[in-house]
């Protein structure tokens, strides 16, 4: 639920997203070279990140999607 002064709580939906098979490859692999990019510092980064991840099919479930079409 969110206060008054805010347009989106921490636990609610910000957005949802409708992507092809390519385009959730892609997101997939944009979002691991963004967590691998930073540094051990960078702890809530990469916790968000993972969060991402996590809502996502796992790599094995990707790898056969061919984005060249």
């Amino acid at each position: 639920m969110t206060q008054d002064n805010e347009l989106i709580g921490p636990d609610d939906i910000a957005y949802r997203l409708e992507l092809t098979p390519a385009q959730l490859k892609v997101t997939y692999t944009a979002l691991k070279s963004f967590m691998d990019d930073f540094g051990h510092e960078e702890h809530d980064v990469h916790a968000r990140v993972r969060e991402v991840l996590d809502k996502l099919p796992d790599e094995a479930s990707l790898r056969d999607i061919d984005i060249s079409q």
